[in-house]
């Protein structure tokens, strides 16, 4: 029986879980649980800042700020590693992971994705169809949100252009689409930032002002969180681009991270229409 260790190897890395791993599948690692575990965090660092909130929180204010900004902590570190040693270190010395097999595997977790925004709409859906009210309510269809989502509609498209300068073999104008891409990403980042200090401070339109408004956030804060994830990983692909890891017969990492940035676009026109625009037609 082989056992795989990879202590002795160029960079003197060390994964934990590395026996009896199957030929062809790579290296075990516990970068994906930590990831994972780092995820699963945040959502629970979010739970208990809503225990806190009112006349007589549950638990202690402070518990969830920091389970939070430690769970962000701990998925970017997961998120680091991960790739990492699946992708970054293995590059070199290796023929390349699947395509096909890592297209599926994104796709797979895009239906995940697909799942979970779901289940926000239909609770918003449900609260839409019921007895409510627009009073009190922000005008949320004003010139930051329609000049957001131009930027990340206008994000896609420099993304799959310098993914097509790459398969022409210009690697030039791949950077210059990459680091564009990633500017419009965190411009976009802070416009949604932005945003919610206005609601908060100027309109007093907070988490707790009614059903309305928990939908509105959780719906636009769970999509900040992915184009937040999104924007690391194109900051990932970037920094390997730098170091001219991709070329026009190597680039699957390029196209699972552009149909994940794709998919976030097209949620957040959806967001738009749905849950902008919508809130503007009273019922």
């Amino acid at each position: 029986m082989t056992v795989a260790d990879d202590s002795t190897e160029e960079h003197g890395h060390h994964l934990p879980a590395v026996e009896d791993w199957p030929r062809g599948f790579g290296e075990a690692s516990w970068w994906p649980f930590v990831t994972a575990l780092g995820g699963a965090g945040i959502y629970v660092g979010a739970a208990l800042f809503l225990l806190a909130q009112g006349q007589q929180p549950i638990v202690d204010p402070i518990f969830g700020p920091v389970v939070f900004i430690g769970s962000v902590g701990l998925f970017l570190a997961g998120l680091y590693g991960w790739v990492y040693h699946a992708f970054v270190k293995a590059f070199w010395s290796s023929d390349g992971h699947g395509d096909s097999a890592l297209r599926w595997g994104m796709t797979l977790f895009l239906g995940s994705e697909i799942a979970t925004f779901s289940a926000g709409f239909v609770y918003y859906f449900f609260i839409r169809v019921g007895t409510w009210s627009t009073e009190g309510l922000p005008h949320l269809l004003g010139s930051l949100v329609l000049i957001n989502t131009a930027l990340l509609i206008l994000s896609s498209f420099t993304l799959h252009w310098g993914h097509v300068e790459l398969r022409k073999g210009n690697r030039k104008n791949f950077l210059v689409g990459l680091a564009a891409t990633l500017l419009l990403g965190v411009v976009f980042i802070g416009g949604q930032v932005l945003e919610y200090y206005e609601f908060i401070q100027h309109e007093g339109f907070t988490l707790t002002s009614g059903i309305f408004a928990s939908a509105f956030y959780g719906l636009t804060g769970l999509h900040g969180l992915h184009v937040s994830m999104g924007a690391v990983l194109i900051g990932i692909v970037f920094v390997r681009a730098l170091y001219g890891q991709y070329s026009a017969d190597r680039h699957v990492s390029v196209t699972t991270v552009s149909m994940y940035w794709h998919f976030v676009d097209a949620v957040w026109i959806f967001l738009v229409v749905v849950l902008y625009a919508g809130a503007e037609i009273t019922v």
